[in-house]
C-alpha cells in the first residue's frame, strides 16, 4: 500500500466547519443561550471556574457554541479572557463579608447562625424526574410566584452578611495555628509561567482553575491511599462576595473613598487535618491543619478537593504523587491537558514513517534469523 499525503487544505477546513455547523443545527433546534444561563447553572458555575472569568452570560454562549463541551467552552472563554484590558484590581476580598446563602460545618452540629442548607442536590433522592419533560413556562411562573409569597417576607432574623466564621472558635482555643497575614503582591499564572517550588498564591490560583473532574480525582486519590489523613469540613459557605475598586484619582485611597462594582457568588471551604506535633519533653500531640479551597459559583466538591490538595502541597511529602507539585499542578488544566491529547489528532506521518520502517526492518531480520540494531 503506498501512502500519499492528505489533500485538502482550506478548502477541506472550510467543509469540515460547515459540517460542525451542520451537527449542531441537523435536529433544526435553536439553543437560546438565555435558556443555558437560567437552567443549566451548575455547568457555568464550573466554566466560570476553570476559565478564571466571570461571565455567566459569556459562559452560556461558549457553552452554546462548544456544544456542551465543558473543556471547549473553557477554551473559549480563556482566549477571550486574553484579550481583555486590566483597567483595575479590586481590593482584597475577605470572606467574612459573604451575603451566605448557604452554610454547613461537618465539624460542629450548633454553630453561631446556625446550620444553613440553602440549595443543594445533597438531600435529594437520586431519581429522575420524568415530570420535567412536561414542565411548562406558565407552570414555573406560577411556582415562583407562591414561592416568592411564602419566603419573600424577610422574616429570618438572621444577618446573613455577618456571620462569624466557625473556625475562628477553634483558633481563640489555641487548636489551630494563626496565620500570619501575608501582604506580598500574589502571583499571577495567567501572566507568568509557574515555577517550582510554587508558592501557595499561585497553588491555589491553579487549582481553582483546575479541571474540576480531575481537582475531584486526586482529591479522591490522596484521601483513599496516597498520604492524606482523613479531613473533616469545619466550614463550607456558598454566597456572593462583594468588590471594590479604589478611587483612581484619590492617591491617598481611603478606606471610605471606594466603588463598588458589583459581586461574585463564590464556594468557600475550610478543612480540618488532625496532624501530630512535636512538644519539648520529646512526646507528641495533635494539632488542627488546614485545608483551603475557594471557587467560582457553587462548585462545593470541586472546592473540597482543592482544600485536600492544597494541604497535600503543603505538607510536600515526597512518598506520595498527590503531594507533588509538579505532578498536581501541571496535570489538572484542562486546556493544557485537552490539547496537548488532542495534538495526537494532528499529521505524524514523518514521525510515524520513521517507525513503521524500523518495524518493517525488524521483521524482515527476525525472517532473516539475524540480529536487528535499530
Amino acid at each position: 500500500m503506498g501512502y500519499v499525503a492528505v489533500k485538502g487544505g482550506t478548502a477541506a477546513i472550510e467543509e469540515s466547519i460547515r459540517r460542525l455547523k451542520y451537527e449542531r443545527l441537523k435536529k433544526r433546534r435553536i439553543l437560546d443561550f438565555h435558556n443555558i444561563e437560567g437552567g443549566m447553572r451548575c455547568l457555568i458555575d464550573q466554566v466560570m471556574s476553570e476559565s478564571s472569568l466571570y461571565s455567566e452570560t459569556l459562559a452560556a454562549i461558549s457553552i452554546k457554541q462548544a456544544e456542551g463541551s465543558p473543556e471547549e467552552a473553557v477554551f473559549l472563554m480563556r482566549a477571550y479572557r486574553s484579550t481583555l484590558p486590566r483597567k483595575h484590581y479590586t481590593r482584597a476580598v475577605h470572606s467574612e463579608n459573604m451575603l451566605v446563602e448557604r452554610r454547613i460545618s461537618a465539624s460542629f452540629k450548633d454553630i453561631p447562625g446556625g446550620q444553613i442548607l440553602g440549595a443543594a442536590y445533597d438531600y435529594t433522592h437520586r431519581l429522575i424526574d420524568f415530570d420535567l419533560s412536561e414542565e411548562t413556562e406558565e407552570e414555573i411562573i406560577n411556582w415562583l410566584d407562591d414561592f416568592s409569597r411564602e419566603y419573600g417576607n424577610g422574616n429570618d432574623s438572621t444577618d446573613l452578611a455577618n456571620l462569624p466564621k466557625v473556625l475562628d472558635y477553634l483558633r481563640e482555643e489555641g487548636l489551630i495555628a494563626a496565620c500570619e497575614n501575608n501582604d506580598s503582591e500574589p502571583d499571577d499564572v495567567t501572566r507568568d509561567s509557574v515555577r517550582f517550588p510554587a508558592s501557595r498564591s499561585a497553588r491555589l490560583q491553579i487549582l481553582t482553575r483546575g479541571q474540576t473532574g480531575a481537582v475531584i480525582s486526586l482529591g479522591y486519590a490522596a484521601l483513599r491511599s496516597y498520604g492524606a489523613l482523613h479531613p473533616t469540613v469545619g466550614e463550607l459557605r456558598i454566597g456572593n462576595l462583594p468588590l471594590y475598586v479604589d478611587n483612581p484619582f484619590n492617591e491617598a485611597k481611603e478606606d471610605d473613598d471606594a466603588y463598588f462594582i458589583g459581586e461574585i457568588k463564590v464556594t468557600e471551604v475550610e478543612t480540618l487535618f488532625p496532624v501530630p506535633a512535636p512538644k519539648e519533653n520529646g512526646l507528641k500531640t495533635i494539632e488542627f491543619g488546614l485545608g483551603y479551597g475557594i471557587c467560582y459559583g457553587q462548585n462545593e466538591t470541586k472546592a473540597i478537593a482543592m482544600s485536600i490538595l492544597d494541604r497535600c502541597l503543603e505538607a510536600g511529602n515526597a512518598e506520595y504523587p498527590t503531594h507533588n507539585e509538579e505532578f498536581v499542578l501541571l496535570h489538572i488544566d484542562s486546556v493544557e491537558s485537552a490539547g496537548f491529547i488532542s495534538h495526537l489528532k494532528l499529521p505524524h506521518y514523518v514521525t510515524f514513517q520513521s517507525e513503521l520502517d524500523s518495524v518493517r526492518k525488524s521483521k524482515k531480520m527476525r525472517e532473516n534469523n539475524k540480529e536487528f540494531k535499530p
